[in-house]
């Protein structure tokens, strides 16, 4: 099911009050891995690079004022600008409606599941922030340099 396309206060929601909001190429590049996390809750699926992001933090807010979620998730692919838009879609939502749901950020990189903290997901809106971080590790090329690999 797509994001923008349920209702913002589906019975499905309000029944299940958990939801994950999936990054839509997810679904055809890692399908194995998406069934596993949307198993036994409520999966939306999203793309930035179709829909504006203002237009998907709106629906995600609606969502949040209309239904008392229990947990959050968004689930994109780590390294695309369009897919990390939808973390801070979801960032921005949760400060609009002040909701106290738990919030999950996670990404795939190389096939493998990691969980990325929320205070690393409002950081990477701020290249200041990161600029410091950088200069001040020791060893920041092996972690911090942009890979090729899809």
């Amino acid at each position: 099911m797509e994001l923008l396309s349920t209702n913002s206060g589906s019975k499905l929601l309000r029944e299940r009050r958990e939801l994950v909001i999936v990054g839509s190429c997810l679904i055809a590049e890692w399908p194995d891995l998406v069934n596993s996390i949307c198993e036994e809750t409520i999966c939306l699926s999203a793309c930035p690079e179709r829909d504006h992001i203002n237009v998907i933090s709106l629906k995600l807010a609606s969502i949040l004022s209309r239904v008392k979620l229990e947990k959050i998730t968004v689930l994109t692919v780590d390294g695309s600008p369009h897919c990390l838009q939808l973390h801070h879609a979801l960032e921005e939502a949760m400060k609009v409606t002040g909701s106290g749901s738990e919030v999950r950020h996670m990404v795939i990189y190389k096939g493998k599941l990691f969980e990325i903290a929320r205070k690393s997901v409002r950081y990477a809106r701020y290249l200041y922030k990161i600029n410091k971080l950088i200069e001040n590790q020791e060893d920041s090329s092996s972690i911090m340099e942009p890979s090729s690999e899809p």
